[in-house]
């Protein structure tokens, strides 16, 4: 059969699939990415039928999905929001660090990996899916949200140290002296600082060179220039989801709004691609060794990032359930933390880090819709009975745990300004 005739048919039966795991996922209101994750583990690498044909394309429809999600994400915010939320929330950014990279650095130096292991392991640990999480909140409606500000300031500035942490990790893995590392960071810090300087002083002349009365125009001009974009941003060792980020930030009024009633199914479609490809590259055989320590490094994170976003949005004033919210949202990895792994894999530096990392991120990436949708209801439930409970043993009845600021944190959303 045709090279071409293979390709098509390919595709067409993982979009085909994808459709009807997306139907049966929406039948029982539940996310479709686990669904996803499994469908790319059963064929890809040392699954029941590998994929060929199309695994070129997949791989590529997997980079643009990402680029949309973070686009579609940033669309949400205007740039004074970004700079406003950042100035707020950097010292979320700092416990968000401390608390996620350390436990991945002591796992990697307990089992013995070394130094150039541990950094790599703690960024596994410390960076959260902006992918993953950025679907999960437009499928939970929680876009809108007084705790998503918050969210997203830790996202963003997870996203941002990666233009520091990247340069670092591969000048530590390359073995290169310290002038050639330190031009490599000063590189992606002045490449970072320009394109966020340029979103927030002249996004408006951004805004007026995209808007166009015809749709069609508009979403080639949005999609070309969020792509360039993106690629000149991985070209200067800055991630292009940075990028693609910032120039969402950077598009604000109609034509925002235009932007994502355009892209809104592209989006759907190639972020199911990503989950997808995120799958085939794990053989599934090379799991059960590194499970245990995996499943222990997820249950420490899983804690430690519930608390960085129930302590983040405490701080900007939010009510208990969206604190709860905002933790349970931040679990997944995705990613950053496969990118870091494969660094550290081509270096050769520990046989065992990339299948710990791959079963961690599995582990996470299919519980995190799961602690973003059930960690409030789950806490306020506890949290409920421990009341009644103490209430009862002083003998008194326990007063609401719902206080007048609960009411507002339910009800209240931010928009776009």
């Amino acid at each position: 059969m045709h090279s071409s005739a293979v390709f098509l048919i390919e595709f067409g039966c993982l979009i085909l699939g994808l459709g009807l795991l997306g139907r049966l996922a929406g039948r029982f209101s539940f996310s479709p990415i686990p669904l996803y994750l499994l469908a790319g583990l059963a064929f890809g690498e040392g699954g029941l039928l590998p994929l060929v044909a199309s695994e070129d394309f997949v791989a590529i429809g997997a980079e643009i999905g990402v680029i949309l999600l973070l686009l579609m994400l940033g669309l949400e915010y205007t740039a004074t929001d970004l700079v406003s939320n950042l100035k707020t929330h950097y010292p979320a950014g700092v416990v968000d660090a401390v608390l996620n990279a350390l436990p991945g650095a002591v796992l990697a130096l307990l089992l013995g990996w070394g130094p150039a292991a541990a950094v790599v392991l703690a960024g596994v640990t410390w960076v959260s899916s902006s992918g993953v999480i950025a679907k999960v909140l437009g499928e939970l409606g929680r876009l809108g949200n007084r705790e998503t500000p918050a969210i997203l300031s830790i996202l963003v500035l997870e996203d941002l140290s990666m233009a520091v942490y990247l340069p670092i990790v591969t000048a530590l893995l390359a073995g290169v002296g310290l002038a050639a590392g330190a031009v490599t960071l000063a590189i992606a810090l002045g490449v970072a600082t320009l394109v966020l300087v340029l979103a927030v002083r002249y996004g408006r002349h951004v805004s007026r060179f995209v808007s166009s009365d015809d749709p069609e125009k508009l979403l080639l001009v949005v999609l070309g220039v969020t792509l360039v974009v993106a690629g000149l941003a991985q070209q200067l060792q800055v991630s292009a989801a940075v990028g693609a980020f910032l120039v969402g930030i950077a598009l604000s009024g109609e034509v925002a709004e235009g932007a994502t009633s355009l892209l809104a199914p592209l989006r759907d479609l190639f972020a199911a691609v990503f989950f997808v490809f995120f799958g085939l590259h794990t053989d599934p055989a090379s799991i059960p060794p590194v499970l245990l320590p995996a499943l222990a490094l997820a249950a420490v994170t899983t804690a430690t990032k519930i608390a960085t976003g129930h302590w983040a949005a405490r701080r900007a004033g939010i009510g208990p359930k969206g604190r709860w919210r905002a933790g349970g949202t931040l679990v997944a990895r995705g990613e950053f933390s496969i990118v870091i792994a494969g660094l550290a894999v081509t270096a050769g530096i520990e046989p065992s880090l990339g299948p710990l990392a791959t079963a961690y991120v599995l582990i996470l990436v299919l519980l995190g819709p799961l602690t973003a949708r059930y960690t409030e209801p789950v806490a306020t439930a506890l949290t409920g009975r421990l009341r009644r409970r103490n209430a009862t043993s002083r003998g008194r009845t326990a007063p609401d745990p719902r206080g007048a600021h609960e009411t507002i944190d339910d009800q209240d959303i931010v928009g776009r300004t």
